[in-house]
């Protein structure tokens, strides 16, 4: 996964499949938790790295940010020319879209680089350079959140990671349609997707997390949030290092420390 020429993109083109809102869950946790980050930052540059076919996620991007940061300017990024020469006419004030990859090609450090849905389709050992690389380009405080989701937004799964690397996973569903957490498996990020098998931490959380939806069972006659928050709370109880609280939960997600479940070796 090398450039071919010093002024080619880093990277290799993907399918590119997009949909409107598709990224809601993500929008929400950036801008509640990132917020005020991108509210400090001198220059506030964020980079939608691999929108897809269509420019639907830098623009909801931007509106989601500019609610709780005004001055944030979004800059899409996509390796297929095609691509990019169809979402120009939708730049605007704060938005625009530029050829490249990896090696984003915007001037200064990123305050927040989000990546959904670009690694799934590499191979696991190319993850940890490519995050290394991304996370080499961000300012001070800033944030690379990569991670992987459903074709129209209903789980999702990421990993929050700062200059130094990896921080937190979290993980984010609509109630409504789950089943048991464990659902959530197949919208691991690439680096933990092929953990989960017995011996890993991941499997052992979402084997502890579905055992504790199990047990939270008759708290759905009061609803799947309910449901939900009693079994994130049992989850804690078994000593996972859960790293918000029910106001995040409400929502539909955990986020539990990377160092819990990170693959071993």
């Amino acid at each position: 996964m090398t450039a071919r020429t010093a002024s080619s993109p880093v990277g290799t083109v993907t399918r590119g499949t997009t949909n409107p809102n598709r990224l809601r869950r993500m929008d929400r946790w950036i801008a509640a938790t990132h917020g005020a980050e991108l509210r400090r930052a001198a220059d506030p540059v964020v980079v939608d790295l691999g929108y897809g076919a269509a420019p639907w996620t830098a623009v909801e991007l931007l509106h989601r940010l500019r609610t709780v940061a005004p001055r944030t300017r979004v800059t899409g990024v996509e390796i297929e020319p095609a691509r990019v020469a169809a979402a120009r006419p939708y730049e605007r004030d704060g938005l625009t879209f530029r050829h490249g990859g990896f090696e984003l090609p915007v001037a200064g450090r990123p305050v927040l680089v989000r990546a959904a849905n670009v690694l799934r389709q590499y191979d696991e050992a190319e993850v940890a350079a490519v995050w290394a690389r991304l996370c080499g380009r961000l300012a001070p405080g800033g944030l690379l959140v990569e991670g992987t989701c459903d074709e129209i937004g209903r789980r999702h799964v990421w990993v929050a990671l700062g200059p130094r690397g990896p921080r937190t996973v979290t993980f984010a569903t609509r109630l409504g349609s789950l089943e048991r957490p464990s659902d959530l498996a197949e919208r691991l990020p690439k680096a933990l997707i092929h953990r989960n098998v017995p011996g890993e931490p991941v499997h052992a959380f979402l084997r502890d997390f579905d055992r504790a939806w199990a047990s939270a069972a008759p708290y759905a006659s009061y609803g799947a949030r309910q449901r939900w928050i009693r079994a994130v709370r049992d989850v804690v109880t078994a000593g996972w290092p859960v790293t918000d609280g029910p106001a995040r939960w409400r929502q539909g997600e955990v986020t539990v420390r990377w160092e819990a479940l990170a693959p071993r070796g």
